[in-house]
């Protein structure tokens, strides 16, 4: 993974442009009139954070189709496009999700599976995985990311950045207070000065990017998960070793950042890396019973 996740941005866009408004509106005016109210605060934290994960999680297949070019395809075209939507199809049946909508994209070889909702989501496959692959190995990769919807993934990713979104508009007003205070000691005024919102808004987007590490480090556990489902869907473990054998063969394609999160990479496992390095996926797929 070479960049965060839009998944990521946007919710840290989300959260610094819902501080700002807030700011405009005089919300922090009121949670600092007789010095910090933290109750309201942490109430006021919770929506804030929680709003821009939703916002991008209901938002993600959207982005999706539009910044990748996804072709959304039934299965009446050509043979290959039949082939895949019958193995979506199946594999859908078999973890008790709902049929997603299932797309092609130009690119080199990449997969995402994204949207809000088990029962309507999107499993999309590149030119470049079809081309690149043998049927077996596209169809491990397809169970991998029906195993991410079946998994409930996007949710479980709002949830912990929703929780990380908290935090930060908590923790960045709580020290933007106390450095006001300190500039302002003794100066009287009815609300907040420079030093809270210079503050706030710094700390807005150092404490996301901290938040962001946390999130990326969940992100890589569930990719073990996704690669373990895609063996239960086949029966059999050794197609997606060889997948991931291949894809670390090949330069994966760079998929728009909106869909970094959900898609296949080769990336060295940073500290932003939302997928772990392929050498350690096949190891714990070669390793498990």
């Amino acid at each position: 993974m070479k960049r965060i996740a839009l998944f990521l941005v946007t919710n840290l866009a989300v959260v610094v442009v819902l501080g700002v408004v807030a700011s405009l509106l005089g919300v922090n005016r009121f949670l600092t009139a007789n010095g910090l109210n933290l109750g309201a605060l942490l109430v006021f934290s919770f929506i804030m954070g929680f709003g821009g994960a939703i916002i991008s999680l209901l938002l993600s297949k959207t982005i999706a189709k539009w910044s990748s070019g996804v072709q959304v395809i039934d299965g009446t075209g050509s043979a290959d496009e039949a082939w895949i939507v019958n193995t979506v199809r199946q594999f859908a049946d078999k973890a008790g999700i709902g049929m997603p909508e299932v797309g092609i994209f130009q690119g080199e070889p990449n997969a995402f599976a994204t949207g809000a909702f088990k029962n309507s989501a999107l499993v999309a496959v590149s030119t470049g995985l079809l081309q690149g692959m043998t049927r077996e190995e596209v169809e491990a990769v397809i169970g991998h990311e029906v195993a991410h919807i079946a998994n409930g993934d996007m949710v479980t990713m709002t949830l912990i950045q929703g929780v990380m979104n908290t935090f930060v508009v908590f923790a960045s007003r709580v020290i933007g207070y106390l450095v006001d205070s300190f500039l302002s000691r003794g100066e009287q005024r009815s609300g907040p000065g420079i030093g809270y919102f210079v503050t706030t808004i710094v700390l807005d987007i150092v404490f996301g990017f901290l938040a962001a590490i946390i999130v990326a480090w969940f992100s890589r556990q569930r990719e073990f998960r996704a690669d373990r489902g895609s063996t239960q869907l086949m029966g059999n473990k050794q197609p997606m070793i060889h997948a991931l054998a291949r894809l670390g063969g090949m330069v994966p394609g760079e998929l728009p950042k909106s869909l970094q999160a959900m898609g296949i990479t080769s990336g060295v496992g940073k500290l932003f890396s939302t997928h772990p390095p392929i050498e350690e996926r096949i190891a714990a797929l070669q390793n498990a019973a």
